[in-house]
Parts: structure tokens; C-alpha cells; sequence
């Protein structure tokens, strides 16, 4: 199992703004989203099958703990409260499903794998959109 344990920044970002256009953001929410997290924190801790991740950008932070295997509470990328549950895809990914706790929306979730190069790999997705953001640890 690979340590995501670190303090990582990211290096590229391909369909975000689409990400968040899938999801229904409005144009202007888009836009000033789209500049808040072109630069975000992230701080991931790992303690085996247990994370915190707070992902920091100069409009928002947030913060989830979970364990794997296990459901908990979180929010889509648009901040609709979520039901979610990660799980092992293979040794060096982690991938999860959300679940909307009331209302309609597309299906959505997040992965992050670490390559051999030491880069860790987010997807996030809406229906068929997918978010790609690659990160180097700081």
C-alpha cells in the first residue's frame, strides 16, 4: 500500500471548469472557481486505512476523514452534502463513489493514485466529465 501521507501542490489541471459545468455551477460561480483552486493545498494524512484530506484554496477549505471500506459524510465539488464510501481499485489507487443525501444530480466521485514517478493522480467526475489534476508533494 503506498503512504499518500504528505503536503502536495498541483501541477496540471484538465477539465475543470467542464467538471463544474456538468454539475450545474452557473458561469460566474464557475469562473471565480475555476481561479480559487488553480493553486490548491493539499494535505493528505495516512495512518493505514485511515485519511484526512484538507484541500485549501484562497475561496474555500475543506476537510474529510474516513476510513476505508467505510461510508462517511462529505461534499460534492459543488458542495452538495454526500454520502460516500472509498475503496481499494487496486495497491496504488483509491476510489470513491458519492451518493447525494437529498435532490437530483449527476453521478459523481473522486479517485487519487499515486504513480511509480511519486505523482498523485485526482479524477473527479460528473456523469461522463472527468476532472484530471496531477499533484508533486512539496
Amino acid at each position: 500500500m503506498p503512504n499518500f501521507s504528505g503536503n502536495w501542490k498541483m501541477k496540471s489541471s484538465e477539465n475543470f471548469e467542464e467538471l463544474l459545468k456538468a454539475l450545474g455551477v452557473n458561469v460566474m460561480l464557475r469562473k471565480i472557481a475555476v481561479a480559487a483552486a488553480s493553486k490548491p493545498a493539499v494535505e493528505i494524512r495516512q495512518d493505514g486505512e485511515s485519511f484526512y484530506i484538507r484541500t485549501s484554496t484562497t475561496v474555500r477549505t475543506t476537510e474529510i476523514s474516513f476510513r476505508v471500506g467505510e461510508e462517511f459524510e462529505e461534499q460534492t465539488v459543488d458542495g452538495r452534502p454526500c454520502k460516500s464510501l472509498a475503496k481499494w481499485a487496486s495497491e496504488a489507487k483509491l476510489v470513491c463513489e458519492q451518493r447525494l443525501l437529498k435532490g437530483d444530480g449527476p453521478r459523481t466521485g473522486w479517485s487519487r493514485e499515486m504513480t511509480n514517478a511519486g505523482e498523485l493522480i485526482l479524477t473527479m467526475t460528473a456523469d461522463d466529465v472527468v476532472c484530471t489534476r496531477v499533484y508533486v508533494r512539496e
